[in-house]
């Protein structure tokens, strides 16, 4: 039986070529992150099915809107998806390492945004800080970082939803690469549970942090009202 596609407001995902499927990590990232008027470049970093990058491409009126994906069916299905969609003109999807990208690419983005893949440990068998090292086998945090201070625009930002156990960590890398936090806001699935995701956006530019906290749920496929004004745009219920 073929997958049916996930219908957002303006736009669909097919993801019947790859396990990379539409999540709640991926929409609350597009949703949420910050985007100037003054953005006209954006780069979206392991791309997946194209998800990030077509909710920027609903958001705003960036001419150029670039994804590095690596994995090849995650490739072909994002490119399917760009096609499908009102943006195919702004949207390209480039099939390579974005540690490769980083090196080649001479143009500068005013937005890069990124669900970076990230180690599964629960730290039985690696210390901590090793198994935070090894967060992801194919691009670690260090690695995005250094590409992304690269590739930003002085005055650009960038974006990112990480787990909440490696935010500490994450933001001492990205203070190495002279990138500031400007807004910060974490998750959790409903009041009574862990924080479980961290929204981080920085650029670098020392301006007060903005700090907030976002509960999807009152009670299971109950949503708060924070929540349903973030993704009223995106989702077809809300």
């Amino acid at each position: 039986m073929e997958e049916k596609p996930f219908h957002f407001k303006q736009f669909s995902i097919h993801q019947d070529k790859t396990a990379m499927k539409v999540g709640t990590d991926g929409v609350l990232l597009g949703a949420w992150s910050n985007i100037d008027e003054s953005v006209n470049s954006i780069l979206d970093i392991g791309s997946g099915t194209g998800l990030i990058a077509l909710m920027m491409a609903q958001r705003s009126f960036a001419e150029v809107i670039d994804a590095v994906e690596i994995e090849d069916a995650a490739y072909v299905q994002c490119v399917e998806n760009f096609e499908r969609s009102d943006w195919a003109d702004r949207l390209f999807c480039y099939h390579t390492t974005f540690q490769e990208y980083s090196i080649e690419m001479d143009e500068k983005y005013d937005l890069i945004i990124s669900n970076p893949p990230f180690y599964n440990s629960t730290y039985k068998d690696l210390n901590k800080e090793r198994a935070l090292a090894r967060h992801s086998e194919s691009l670690s945090y260090e690695e995005l970082l250094t590409g992304i201070s690269k590739l930003l625009s002085d005055n650009g930002s960038c974006a990112f939803i990480i787990p909440y156990s490696v935010e500490d960590f994450f933001i001492k890398i990205a203070i190495k690469k002279n990138l500031v936090l400007n807004k910060r806001t974490r998750v959790r699935g409903n009041e009574n549970s862990k924080i479980k995701r961290s929204l981080l956006q920085f650029s670098f530019r020392e301006i007060e942090v903005e700090n907030e906290e976002l509960i999807i749920e009152k009670e299971r496929h109950l949503y708060t009202n924070e929540y349903k004004r973030l993704v009223k745009n995106f989702y077809l219920k809300m």
